[in-house]
């Protein structure tokens, strides 16, 4: 039941249009201008970054708030179920399901959590998450380079594994 009502935190989180606002609030209609996205990246398209600013912001506070709740109530699993409602509640915000964004900047909230909650899971998360965020705006090649990249720090990991002490 507490995954539920973290869920549903979350849920009604996400629906908050905040980019849209913000946009409305300088005569914008994100549903209507670029790629007609209610999000933070179409706002930052439509009025620049000084004054996209509170939509990033407000988008990522959407689900790290909920996500940082349920994670000190409950631990790692309830605050997954808060992230998954952010998102959703972003994606398909009441009361037009068809109208959402695409849920990057609540993915980030969330990660936040993660990240300053468990350091050393955080970054293994980043790390393994950044060529998959990098496919969405380098070419193929950027992608393979960063691959090597981390295929060095992998093998550095397993030359510098250290044999765990003795309990003697």
């Amino acid at each position: 039941m507490e995954y539920v009502l973290a869920a549903l935190a979350g849920y009604f989180c996400g629906c908050l249009p905040v980019s849209s606002l913000t946009a409305r609030h300088y005569g914008v209609d994100l549903h209507a201008t670029g790629d007609r996205n209610p999000g933070a990246w179409n706002a930052l398209e439509q009025l620049g970054a000084r004054r996209a600013w509170p939509a990033f912001v407000g988008d990522g506070l959407k689900a790290f708030v909920p996500v940082a709740v349920a994670h000190l109530a409950g631990g790692y699993w309830l605050a997954f179920a808060a992230a998954a409602g952010a998102m959703v509640g972003h994606a398909f915000p009441l009361p037009d399901p068809g109208r959402g964004g695409k849920a990057v900047m609540c993915f980030v909230g969330a990660a936040i959590v993660t990240v300053t909650s468990g350091f050393a899971w955080g970054a293994r998360v980043a790390v393994f998450a950044f060529p998959l965020a990098q496919l969405v705006t380098d070419p193929v090649a950027h992608v393979a380079a960063t691959g090597v990249l981390m295929t060095f720090i992998g093998v550095l990991f397993i030359a510098r594994r250290r044999a765990p002490a003795s309990a003697a």
